[in-house]
């Protein structure tokens, strides 16, 4: 593994401009054609600046539209969702190719087997112009996710489609998104099918203090021996909240959770660092107790997650999902934690 390549990696730090005031679905995919021709030139610029070994952009959580502010389900698949064949993904490619870069992102997709559905997905474009991952959120609080229909999920994809990994030039790839860093469970289980780079797009609140998914990185990071790229937005326009408020942070963390690079407030370039695979693999094989990923001992643990369930699978089973039916749910097992002595 010694010619394993190194080469670098940027968490791209953009504003994202919400296509909640645009009243149609046209006007919303000229918002998107509009914020893809100015990543394009972002990416471009970036390259040249960082050099001609940047191989992986990380952009941030629904870099394209925002995220849905009292918006129906149907309405917001149909004004912001992407199709997995549609011309976002095909732009993404092209800008890919014209790059030579992995590109990473996050956006609101739908998905022809499950109709009637959204949901919020991970992938990564490849220089090849094709999309080599594609990971659905798991935990959300109010959109639709794999749980919700946890039974027809696996039966279409399988649980290695839960949890992809894509094995590629520049190393195993996965992604986490958004608030799922704060759930270690969902980095470890990519972390046992190989993964070695966290891909994190996040929208999230930007703070001079240590926050909650701050350090969660750094965690995720030194626990699973794995990089962690971070990309937040540099703010979301086009809405009554404050434009800041998701600002600042993006950040590189490295396999012993030492933060290599960090952005300030504002677009920017600034988190960028080298992502030396040879040496993260070096580290992995190299007996000792700071090696935490070979020390796992999961038969102490597997007994109890198979006999709790807190939050219940298969919720959205013939149920149209909103705010309300979310806001129910866990209402609901709040109540039975309690009543149970667990809470």
């Amino acid at each position: 593994m010694s010619d394993a390549p190194a080469y670098r990696a940027l968490a791209l730090q953009v504003v994202c401009d919400a296509v909640n005031g645009d009243p149609d679905r046209a006007a919303a995919r000229a918002r998107m054609t509009a914020s893809l021709d100015r990543l394009e030139r972002q990416i471009k610029a970036s390259k040249g600046f960082i050099g001609q070994d940047l191989r992986l952009v990380v952009l941030p959580e629904y870099f394209l539209t925002g995220f849905p502010m009292g918006e129906s389900a149907d309405a917001w698949a149909d004004k912001a969702a992407l199709e997995i064949d549609g011309p976002e993904y095909e732009r993404l490619g092209a800008i890919a190719q014209a790059t030579g870069t992995f590109i990473a992102g996050n956006a609101y997709e739908l998905d022809p087997n499950f109709p009637g559905l959204y949901f919020q997905a991970c992938f990564v474009v490849s220089p090849t112009g094709a999309v080599v991952l594609r990971y659905r959120r798991l935990n959300s609080m109010f959109a639709p996710t794999p749980h919700d229909i946890w039974s027809r999920y696996l039966d279409v994809y399988g649980l290695d489609g839960v949890f992809p990994v894509a094995r590629t030039e520049i190393g195993n790839l996965a992604a986490v998104a958004s608030e799922e860093i704060l759930y270690p469970e969902i980095a470890r289980c990519h972390a046992m099918r190989g993964a070695e780079i966290f891909l994190h797009s996040t929208s999230e609140v930007g703070s001079p203090a240590l926050t909650p998914k701050d350090v969660a990185k750094r965690a995720r990071a030194f626990e699973n021996m794995a990089y962690v790229v971070s990309a937040n937005s540099a703010g979301i326009a086009g809405t009554a909240i404050p434009i800041a408020s998701t600002d600042a942070m993006s950040k590189i963390v490295d396999p012993t959770g030492l933060v290599l690079a960090e952005a300030g407030y504002g677009e920017s370039l600034a988190a960028t660092a080298e992502i030396d695979l040879g040496a993260l693999r070096r580290l992995r094989r190299r007996p000792g107790m700071a090696n935490m990923l070979s020390r796992q001992r999961f038969e102490l643990f597997a007994r109890s997650y198979a006999g709790h369930s807190f939050y219940p699978a298969d919720t959205l089973e013939g149920v149209k999902p909103s705010r309300q039916h979310f806001l129910d749910t866990q209402r609901a097992v709040i109540e039975r934690l309690a009543k149970d002595g667990v809470i």
